[in-house]
C-alpha cells in the first residue's frame, strides 16, 4: 500500500515528539474568567480611566460652592506714628481689629447653570468610564484568543513542516532508487525549508500575543484553556440588523455619552448668556478693635472734630449688594459666542458617532452571519483539500502528477485548517464586538464563553476539530497495521 502523506501522518508526526506528547504533564492552564479579573486589577488604562471618573466627580461639589454661604474671617495689626512740625508733637497709637463677613448668593444665574453643566459632565464621565470597562471585556477577549489563535496557527505549521519533511524523506528515497530526479528532492527540500521558516515565525507570534497578554494584565501565563470546536456556530439573536441598531441607539455607552456631552455644552451657553444678568448677594459683616485700627474717630459722629474714642468699637452691618454688569470689554459677548460655537462641536460629534455606531453594528452583525458560513465552509474545505492531496499522492507514485503538485496540495491542506481555526476565533470576537456596538457586552458574555473551554487544550492536538481528528489517527493506524 503507498505511504500517503496525509493530515493524519503530518499531526501524528507533528506532535508525537513535542512537548505536548500525552504522557508529558501539563501545566496549570489559565481560563478566560481569569484573565479579565487580572485585567480589571490591574489595567493600567481602566485604573486611569476610574481616576478621570472621580476627579471629574468634583465638579459637581465645586461648582455647588458657588452657590452656597461664604464665610471669612480675618485681623488686622498696625501701628501708627504722627509727627507735627507745629507744635512740635509727636504721637503713636497701634491696635488689633477683628472682622468676619459672610456672603449669600440669591440670585447668580450663571452659577446654577454651571452647577447643571456640572452635573451634565459627571453623567458625560460616568458613562465613558464604563464604555472603559465595557471595552477592557472586549480587549480581554481579543488578547486571550489571539494568544490561542497563534497557537493553533503553531501547530497548523509544525503538521505542515512534518508533512513536507516526510516528503523529502520520501523524494530522497525515491532517487536513491531512482524513481525520481534530483529535481524532485530539490523541490521537496525547497517546501521543507519554507514551511520550517514559517514555523520560527509562528512560534514568535505565539510568545508575541502572550506578550499583549501580559501587557494588558500585568500577569504572566504559561498556558491558557484552548476553546473546544463544540462551541456552537449560530446566528446572532435576533437576526435582524434592525433591531441590533435600535438597541444601540439606546444603549451604546459612548453614544449616551455623547448625550451628556451636548446636554453640559448646553448649560455652558446658558452660563456664559447669564453674565449679563445682575447679580444679588445678602452680606453681613461684623467688626471689632479699637477706634484706631478700624479707623474711627468723633469726626465721624459729631461733625468732624477730629477727636478719637477711647475704648474699642464694634460694627455690625447686614444688607443687600445688587451688581449689574454694563460693559465688560467684550468678554460675555465674545464667551457666549464661543459657547455656540462649541455647542454645535459637539452636536456634530454626536452625530458623527451616531452614524459610526450605526455603521459598526450593521456590519458586525453581516460579519457574524458571515462568520456561521465560513466555519462551515472551512471546515468542509479541510476535508475536500484532504482528499484532493492524498488524490495528488496517489498520481505522484504512479506518475501522473509531479512533486510540484503534492507540495502545492499540502499548502492548500494546511492552509484551510489554518483558515477554518482563523474563521472559528473571528466569530467569537465578532460576536462580541456586536454586543459592545449594540452596549449589552458583559462580564457574562465571557463567563459564556468559558463554558466552551478546554482545561486540557493541547493545540498540537487540538486544532482540528474532534471528528477530523478522529478520522486522521484511524487513517493513521490503518496505514501503520498495512
Amino acid at each position: 500500500m503507498l505511504r500517503r502523506l496525509s493530515l493524519a501522518i503530518a499531526v501524528a508526526s507533528a506532535f508525537a515528539g513535542s512537548a505536548w506528547a500525552e504522557d508529558a504533564p501539563l501545566s496549570a492552564r489559565t481560563d478566560l474568567v481569569t484573565v479579565y479579573k487580572d485585567a480589571v486589577d490591574n489595567n493600567a488604562d481602566l485604573a486611569a480611566a476610574r481616576a478621570n471618573y472621580e476627579a471629574q466627580r468634583e465638579a459637581v461639589p465645586q461648582a455647588r460652592s458657588g452657590l452656597l454661604p461664604q464665610i471669612n474671617g480675618g485681623a488686622t495689626a498696625n501701628s501708627t506714628r504722627t509727627e507735627l512740625d507745629e507744635p512740635s508733637n509727636t504721637s503713636s497709637r497701634s491696635g488689633i481689629a477683628y472682622q468676619a463677613t459672610l456672603s449669600q448668593p440669591i440670585f447668580r444665574a450663571d452659577r446654577w447653570f454651571q452647577l447643571k453643566a456640572a452635573q451634565a459632565g459627571t453623567e458625560q464621565a460616568a458613562l465613558e468610564f464604563s464604555a472603559t470597562q465595557q471595552n477592557l471585556i472586549l480587549q480581554t477577549a481579543e488578547s486571550y484568543f489571539s494568544v490561542l489563535r497563534a497557537q493553533d496557527n503553531l501547530a497548523a505549521t509544525k503538521a505542515e513542516e512534518a508533512a513536507f519533511k516526510r516528503q523529502l524523506d520520501q523524494a530522497n528515497e525515491r532517487f536513491d532508487v531512482g524513481l525520481s530526479d534530483k529535481t524532485d528532492v530539490l523541490e521537496a527540500q525547497a517546501g521543507y525549508d519554507t514551511a520550517r521558516a514559517n514555523r520560527i515565525i509562528a512560534e514568535r507570534d505565539v510568545d508575541d500575543a502572550f506578550q499583549a497578554l501580559v501587557t494588558l494584565t500585568n500577569r504572566e501565563y504559561n498556558s491558557l484553556e484552548g476553546i473546544l470546536h463544540t462551541l456552537p456556530i449560530v446566528e446572532p439573536a435576533p437576526n435582524d440588523a434592525k433591531a441590533w441598531v435600535d438597541t444601540a441607539a439606546q444603549q451604546n455607552l459612548n453614544l449616551q455619552a455623547s448625550n451628556f456631552a451636548v446636554d453640559a455644552a448646553e448649560e455652558t451657553l446658558r452660563q456664559r448668556k447669564a453674565g449679563h444678568a445682575p447679580t444679588l448677594d445678602a452680606v453681613a459683616s461684623y467688626q471689632k478693635g479699637d477706634n484706631d485700627s478700624l479707623g474711627f474717630s468723633n469726626s465721624n459722629f459729631n461733625g468732624g472734630t477730629g477727636t478719637t474714642f477711647g475704648s474699642d468699637v464694634e460694627q455690625r452691618s447686614i444688607g443687600l449688594e445688587l451688581n449689574i454688569p454694563i460693559y465688560s470689554g467684550g468678554l460675555t459677548s465674545s464667551q457666549v459666542r464661543e459657547s455656540y460655537q462649541r455647542l454645535s462641536q459637539t452636536e456634530q460629534l454626536r452625530e458623527s458617532l451616531r452614524r459610526q455606531v450605526v455603521q459598526n453594528t450593521r456590519n458586525f452583525h453581516r460579519a457574524v452571519n458571515t462568520d456561521v458560513e465560513q466555519v462551515k465552509a472551512r471546515k468542509q474545505s479541510i476535508i475536500s483539500n484532504q482528499s484532493a492531496l492524498e488524490a495528488t499522492e496517489i498520481g505522484y507514485q504512479v506518475g501522473t502528477r509531479n512533486i510540484v503538485d503534492v507540495l502545492d496540495a499540502q499548502r492548500q491542506l494546511y492552509s484551510s485548517v489554518r483558515d477554518y481555526n482563523n474563521a472559528r476565533y473571528d466569530y467569537v470576537l465578532d460576536n462580541l464586538r456586536l454586543k459592545q456596538a449594540a452596549g449589552t457586552l458583559s462580564p457574562a458574555d465571557l463567563e459564556a464563553l468559558a463554558a466552551f473551554l478546554k482545561p486540557d487544550y493541547d493545540p498540537d492536538k487540538d486544532f482540528l476539530p474532534p471528528d477530523l481528528a478522529k478520522a486522521a489517527e484511524a487513517s493513521l493506524k490503518n496505514q501503520t497495521e498495512y
